[in-house]
C-alpha cells in the first residue's frame, strides 16, 4: 500500500490535575484557553460510547472523574482531567526518562505571561533565555504551572525558531 507521506496535525493534550476547577480556572485566566466543555463527571458504565472507551482505556479499577475540555487559539485541544484516587502531589521532574517531558505554548510577550504563572502559584523554572542573543528576538522558558506540570513558552513558532540553526555555531 503506498501511503501519502504528510505530518500529521495535532490535536490535543490530556493532563491529569488535582483539582479540575481550579486547574479551568488558571488555564483560562493566565493562558487564555477558551473552555469548549466545563467540567463534567464520567461514571464507569458500559452503556454508552463513552463509559465503554473510558473502560478500554483505563481499565476496570476506577469508577468515577472529571474531565474538562478547553482550546488555544489555534484550535489545540487540551484536556483536563482529574481523578479522585490519584496521586495529588506535583510529579516528579525527570526529563530523562522516557515519557512526555512537557508541552510548550507560544507567546510574545513571555516575560508578562511568566510572571502572571508565578503570582498565580506556578514557577519559574530558569531564566528567560534568547536562542540568538543580540541577533534575534527568539526567547524560551520553562515553567510549572502550580500543579507541577512542567512546561515551556516560546516567543517565536517553533519553525522560526529551529529554521535558522539554533544549536549552530
Amino acid at each position: 500500500m503506498n501511503a501519502i507521506k504528510y505530518p500529521k496535525s495535532f490535536s490535543h493534550i490530556g493532563i491529569t490535575v488535582p483539582d479540575i476547577h481550579k486547574a479551568v480556572k488558571f488555564y483560562e485566566d493566565i493562558m487564555g484557553w477558551y473552555v469548549i466543555m466545563k467540567p463534567s463527571t464520567v461514571k464507569k458504565e458500559k452503556e454508552t460510547a463513552i463509559g465503554q472507551m473510558c473502560i478500554d482505556v483505563f481499565g476496570e479499577a476506577w469508577e468515577t472523574f472529571e474531565i474538562a475540555h478547553m482550546s488555544t487559539s489555534d484550535g489545540i485541544g487540551i484536556e483536563l482531567f482529574s481523578f479522585p484516587h490519584g496521586i495529588k502531589e506535583e510529579p516528579e521532574f525527570n526529563p530523562f526518562n522516557t515519557g512526555l517531558f512537557h508541552f510548550c505554548i507560544q507567546d510574545p510577550d513571555i516575560e508578562n505571561l511568566t510572571k502572571k504563572i508565578v503570582e498565580n502559584g506556578g514557577k519559574q523554572r530558569m531564566p528567560i533565555r534568547e536562542y540568538y542573543p543580540n541577533e534575534k528576538p527568539y526567547k524560551m522558558v520553562y515553567v510549572e504551572d502550580p500543579f507541577g506540570i512542567v512546561f515551556e513558552i516560546y516567543t517565536h513558532s517553533y519553525e522560526l525558531t529551529y529554521s535558522s540553526g539554533a544549536y549552530q555555531e
